[in-house]
């Protein structure tokens, strides 16, 4: 065990945040912490790095464990370069390094006498400069920055010219490189990119240090977790499996929970009436057994009624016109800004019902695409159509559709005059506005606040065409939940473009991906688009093989062999980091498979073993060499999976 949280007690202006918050994490263990928003994660986190203190209970970390913190928001300053920043958490093996080579220099002058003994000095620096990874550690330095988002031309960037989401980048790539026993991340996918995220992954997963995540990612959560800590009203509740795990177990817990609150409130509204009614019957008898049955039923512990999932913000999206079958209609579509040359000819149709995730990289235009098709920007080039009777509701992630100086009241209002006080208020306390807040500015409300009243007028508009600009950032799980179930209850068109990949996944019947200013249509999902991609890049590498191998028979000097001579660095520098990352994919899926079977037959010997000891089966001989020969069957295909276990996890 490399972590122990014991009766954590936690409140603020007398109000509880944490009670009797307990769980543990082992040396390896890849643990989930989730709630909503306020539920006190990232003060549980605090209380764990001991900048905050506890009203009451022990956090322990082991002895001569080593931990590691990410905050949500980093306060680097520094006027060192983003690589020369990096390099300091190196510096111990830099300065092996150095005494190495001061080594050498004097071996070469030193006498016979003394020489035996630098010798000696040289042989320990060079075993404990190994030991350290010393002859990787630039490259492994090199590998950290370009995995998250850091491209070579930007590493000589002064850390004082970088925006707060570039220095928590840098502040995780630290982080990261310390390498400590235990890593504590609060939501570290909030500044990076989907690839970004995907090395991210890989890299935790294979990280041979604890890691626990506060992170409203669910995918992110499904990919890492082998344990989640839910934090729910002040209490903690530890579940076994990833974060889909997690949802599902809760949810059998929820409904067993609310049946068990059902029969004990039927139970004891049939008492009091039995109660009442031998009461009624006024004789000495009767109220002595009513006085017993009350006393009985006094000494129930009553259950709490469980909080209903997703009982309180409500969102129902429904179209008041139904559109043409053809939505939008996109072609050669151009756009640059300066120097920089987002895309060309981009084409695309949108139909009506489909729900479309546009996806790509930080930079490549995606927002871009929405604010162009909402007349926000003009195309340089290119047209854009809608289908007869398209009305467009639009989704801003910067919300410039709210006005800073209205109230939440007149925001609701002025758009939408024909809606009573009451109605609009109704509106409001649907998405969690009740009361004075009706009455707040826009400009005073947080993100998340500021998304649910865009969604609100979203949901306003009955409009059919749904354009969303990443709408489920500040959103926590229970609203993004929400969001799914309304847009999948949607009859009308969506198109969207978002980092959420378990919102895609849920959401998504098509997808739009922008990679190298052209878009490529994937139908289905998003792990379709994921099994899809991979079966091309096989495809690509395949072809490529083959036609280096057999090079250009037809004699054309612009045929495929030759083109393939060309193909720019970019092109190749590409394909091999696609190729890389379908391997590790297809690593990983073979690791989860191996695990489940060795699961599976660990599992099944057990039942051998209680088998074997019942009655009925310890005396019947033919039964137990059968169980034996089926046992050691399972013992022999053990070894091997344990030792592709083993190398699958290196």
């Amino acid at each position: 065990m490399i972590l122990s949280v014991s009766n954590i007690h936690k409140s603020f202006n007398e109000v509880p945040v944490l009670q009797n918050v307990s769980f543990h994490i082992e040396d390896y263990d890849k643990a989930a912490i989730v709630g909503i928003n306020g539920a006190g994660k990232t003060t549980l986190l605090r209380i764990i790095m001991g900048e905050l203190s506890a009203d009451d209970g022990i956090v322990t970390l082991s002895k001569d464990k080593t931990v590691g913190y990410l905050s949500q928001h980093q306060a680097v300053s520094s006027e060192n370069t983003i690589y020369d920043e990096l390099l300091s958490v190196k510096q111990d093996i830099i300065d092996l390094e150095r005494k190495i080579r001061s080594a050498e220099l004097q071996m070469k002058t030193a006498s016979e006498e003394k020489l035996s003994q630098l010798m000696e000095t040289y042989s320990n620096l060079t075993h404990a400069f190994e030991a350290a990874n010393g002859y990787a550690y630039k490259s492994e330095l090199t590998g950290v920055l370009k995995g998250l988002g850091f491209d070579e031309s930007e590493f000589s960037k002064s850390i004082s010219t970088l925006s707060g989401g570039q220095k928590t980048r840098v502040a995780l790539g630290k982080l990261l490189l310390l390498k400590p026993n235990l890593i504590i991340l609060d939501e570290p996918t909030n500044h990076l990119d989907m690839s970004s995220i995907t090395w991210l992954e890989t890299y935790l997963l294979n990280y041979k240090g604890a890691v626990i995540i506060v992170s409203h990612d669910r995918y992110f959560l499904d990919r890492i977790s082998n344990k989640v800590i839910e934090i729910d009203n002040t209490k903690a509740t530890v579940f076994s499996g990833n974060y889909s795990d997690y949802a599902a177990k809760k949810e059998q817990l929820r409904v067993a929970q609310y049946n068990a609150y059902m029969n004990q409130q039927r139970e004891i509204k049939h008492q009091e009436e039995v109660i009442e009614k031998l009461k009624s019957f006024n004789r000495e008898k009767s109220i002595k057994r009513a006085e017993s049955r009350e006393k009985m039923l006094n000494k129930i512990e009553v259950l709490e009624k469980p909080t209903e999932v997703r009982s309180d913000m409500h969102l129902h999206l429904e179209p008041k016109v139904i559109s043409g079958n053809d939505v939008i209609h996109v072609e050669h579509l151009a756009k640059s800004f300066g120097e920089l040359n987002l895309f060309e000819n981009l084409s695309f149709d949108i139909k009506r019902g489909e729900h479309v995730a546009i996806i790509g990289d930080n930079g490549t235009g995606k927002t871009t695409i929405l604010k162009m098709i909402n007349e926000l920007l003009p195309p340089d080039a290119g047209i854009i159509r809608l289908g007869s009777n398209v009305q467009i509701g639009y989704y801003d992630q910067e919300h410039h559709v709210l006005h800073p100086e209205k109230t939440l009241f007149e925001e609701i209002s002025d758009d939408y005059p024909t809606l009573t006080n009451t109605e609009i208020r109704n509106t409001l306390a649907a998405f969690l506005f009740t009361g004075e807040d009706v009455f707040k500015q826009i400009k005073s409300l947080s993100g998340g606040e500021r998304g649910r009243v865009s969604l609100a007028k979203l949901m306003l508009s009955e409009s059919n065409f749904l354009i969303l600009d990443e709408p489920t950032n500040h959103l926590d799980i229970m609203s993004k939940e929400i969001l799914e179930d309304a847009i999948n209850g949607y009859t009308g068109t969506v198109l969207y473009v978002s980092h959420d990949r378990y919102f895609i996944n849920k959401t998504a019947t098509r997808i739009l991906d922008l990679n190298h200013k052209t878009l490529t249509g994937y139908l289905g999902n998003y792990e379709y688009y994921l099994e899809k991609k991979d079966e091309q890049l096989a495809r690509i590498l395949a072809e490529s093989g083959n036609t280096t191998a057999g090079g250009n028979t037809s004699g054309n000097p612009t045929g495929s062999g030759a083109s393939s001579h060309i193909e720019s660095e970019t092109k190749q520098d590409w394909k091999s980091q696609k190729e890389q990352q379908a391997a590790k994919r297809k690593k990983e899926n073979d690791l989860k498979k191996c695990e489940e079977r060795i699961e599976q037959l660990e599992t099944r010997n057990a039942e051998i073993d209680e088998l074997m000891a019942s009655p009925d089966i310890c005396t019947n001989v033919a039964k137990l060499q059968e169980l034996n020969k089926e046992k050691e069957a399972n013992e022999t295909e053990l070894e091997t999976l344990y030792e592709k276990w083993e190398n699958l996890s290196e």
